[in-house]
């Protein structure tokens, strides 16, 4: 269905009630968002909610369930960031574990030659980045 709204091919969508229509509070937020974004009304027949541009009560309503959602994703963000900070404050490392040390010496031997990093980059499908931290750092070890 959101295939069909993304291409324009969907005025309205009908359902029975709101909440048939998402997973969860966050996920009806995203599709209303997107709904709204594309021109698509909402009807939930049995809640008497039509969103169409028709119905001033209808987008009265959209409007205060979008700031609702809206309330709602800020809280999760909150709670998430309070749960990432505590998490620091006891030392978790964030992320994938870093693998260039196990290309540190091929690159190293690169360098060594005479290669400039990008050309290394390009001989060894790193990203460039990572090719200049891998010579910062054994530049770094040699002194």
């Amino acid at each position: 269905m959101m295939q069909l709204v993304r291409r324009g091919k969907v005025d309205a969508v009908a359902c029975f009630k709101l909440d048939r229509l998402g997973r969860s509070l966050p996920h009806l937020a995203q599709l209303i968002g997107e709904l709204d974004r594309h021109g698509v009304a909402i009807v939930a027949t049995s809640q008497g909610i039509d969103t169409s541009h028709d119905s001033p009560a209808g987008r009265l309503q959209m409007h205060v369930l979008m700031a609702v959602a809206e309330f709602e994703r800020t809280l999760i963000v909150e709670r998430v960031r309070a749960g990432q900070a505590v998490a620091k404050a006891k030392g978790v490392k964030f992320g994938r574990p870093s693998t260039l040390h196990v290309r540190e010496p091929e690159v190293g031997a690169l360098l060594k030659s005479g290669m400039s990093c990008r050309r290394v980059a390009i001989e060894t499908r790193l990203p460039l980045g990572s090719v200049f931290r891998i010579s910062r750092r054994l530049s770094a070890h040699r002194k």
